[in-house]
């Protein structure tokens, strides 16, 4: 019984710090059930065994009961066939006395089989009384087996996932997501200023075809001209222009 006092005073304590202690908890605790399922078995057997005397008792009673009765009828009635002249007065008192005697020794018979019948009651009434505390005490300890079980699961289970958080790499994880953010920052970099390059790659293009689109402009005015007066034409334009 200490071991299950041991196991279960520890409910207060953290199912691992049980763990910690006790090699197996849980094979322990079965084993105390399984023995005193054995002693509840030894129990009943002998409880059994003691109803049964109590009940051959209980018979005895009866029956030296019945004897001592029938013993004293059969001293009567010789004595009451002596008085008739049925039955020799001496030999009649003589088995009268016989019968008195068997009668007086069934009566001790019957006395001693109620003293045993008391104290069969008395010890069946004890045992049942165990019994049914040592029943008790199996449900309440299975019961808490069941508890035990589910908080050695549960605490198996937050170790192991504590135990794998604790062997994660912070310090690499988090050196390898900077690494990351930078490298991506630089190609947004490089990507932005590509951008600006061809910006302004495209302003100065643009500047240098609006300035030359006048000359160009002048160029072919000039060839024009140049055009004209080669053909003639450009004295008759002006004329007719001024008119």
């Amino acid at each position: 019984m200490n071991i299950f006092k041991r196991l279960f005073t520890m409910g207060k304590a953290e199912a691992h710090s049980a763990i910690d202690k006790l090699e197996d908890p849980i094979k322990l605790t079965e084993q105390g059930i399984r023995d005193l399922k054995k002693d509840l078995d030894k129990a009943l057997q002998a409880l059994a065994e003691i109803k049964a005397l109590s009940i051959r008792a209980r018979n005895d009673i009866q029956t030296f009961g019945d004897k001592a009765n029938d013993y004293e009828q059969k001293a009567m009635l010789l004595l009451q066939q002596a008085q008739k002249g049925d039955i020799n007065v001496a030999d009649a008192d003589r088995l009268a006395g016989e019968a008195l005697l068997k009668k007086d020794e069934n009566l001790e018979h019957l006395n001693r089989s109620k003293a045993e019948k008391v104290k069969f009651d008395d010890s069946i009434a004890k045992m049942d009384s165990n019994i049914k505390t040592l029943r008790s005490q199996i449900s309440k300890y299975e019961n808490e087996l069941k508890t035990l079980k589910a908080r050695v699961k549960v605490s198996a289970a937050t170790k192991n996932i504590n135990k794998q958080m604790a062997q994660i790499d912070s310090s690499g994880t988090v050196s390898m997501l900077e690494k990351m953010k930078e490298k991506v920052a630089q190609q947004e970099a490089i990507a932005e200023s590509y951008g600006e390059i061809a910006n302004e790659s495209k302003s100065v293009d643009d500047e240098i075809d609006k300035a030359l689109e006048g000359a160009a402009d002048s160029k072919a005015s000039d060839k024009l001209a140049e055009l004209k007066k080669k053909m003639g034409l450009s004295k008759d334009e002006d004329s007719s222009s001024e008119s």
